[in-house]
């Protein structure tokens, strides 16, 4: 399916207690960055998003499910779905030069684009990055009050900026559809982005960044992952992730 940045600092982060990711020595492998650009009103999605809760249990990559809004319009409003989804990416589709937006879409490490539900090209573009792999130290952990995330030292950015995101993922959810291409069938998503925030910017020096945690929802059974990106949406240079004790 075919259809056609700004920076946004600050983050209100949900509460619970979560296990620490520890650090990794500069240079070191970490995880792939696989996100994954779907909807519920979109009929050749449903292998992708199967693909990608497979993908989800691998402990090198971070999966992640961005369920976006434009295909509402096909008589079925997405459930899960979110415009700032949406507006990740179409950013996507302008830095990488692309006329439009599809699903299902995988981006792979923030520089790969491969139609979601061909796993050999997934599995093609995930090798790709494990054998050219660029990581700089990010380690997440937490207190009653704040989460803590630790950037490490890497290149010094002359003229140029990194952005840290962080993403609040949803474990799945299966959902009925009561119309549109999907209609009638009973569908599992995994690993679905609820929030996405920059919070900060990278210049190739060590920093912490502290962020109050607040109330939300399932926050305990939740999964938050730090992702370090050249430009905004670019090749990621860092990435973590750290679940809930649920």
């Amino acid at each position: 399916m075919i259809v056609g940045l700004r920076k946004s600092l600050g983050f209100a982060l949900a509460g619970a207690l979560f296990f620490a990711a520890g650090p990794a020595p500069a240079g070191a492998k970490r995880p792939v960055v696989v996100e994954l650009y779907t909807s519920q009103g979109c009929n050749t999605c449903p292998p992708a998003d199967a693909l990608l809760g497979r993908l989800a249990e691998r402990k090198d990559i971070i999966a992640m499910s961005l369920p976006i809004t434009y295909w509402d319009m096909l008589g079925w409003k997405d459930t899960l779905a979110s415009e700032a989804n949406t507006r990740r990416q179409k950013a996507y589709a302008e830095a990488m030069g692309r006329g439009g937006v599809y699903t299902p879409q995988m981006i792979v490490d923030g520089i790969s684009d491969v139609v979601g539900g061909r796993e050999a090209a997934v599995q093609a573009a995930i090798d790709a990055r494990l054998a050219d792999m660029r990581a700089i130290p990010v380690a997440l952990n937490a207190t009653p009050q704040t989460i803590h995330v630790a950037i490490g030292a890497g290149p010094v950015r002359t003229g140029e900026e990194d952005t840290i995101w962080m993403f609040r993922i949803a474990g799945k959810a299966t959902v009925n559809i009561g119309a549109g291409e999907n209609e009638g069938h009973s569908l599992t998503y995994y690993r679905i982005v609820r929030e996405v925030k920059a919070i900060g910017l990278w210049r190739g020096q060590a920093l912490t960044i502290d962020l109050p945690r607040t109330e939300a929802a399932n926050a305990a059974r939740d999964t938050f992952a730090v992702v370090v990106q050249q430009g905004g949406y670019g090749r990621i240079v860092g990435a973590a992730a750290v679940s809930g004790p649920d």
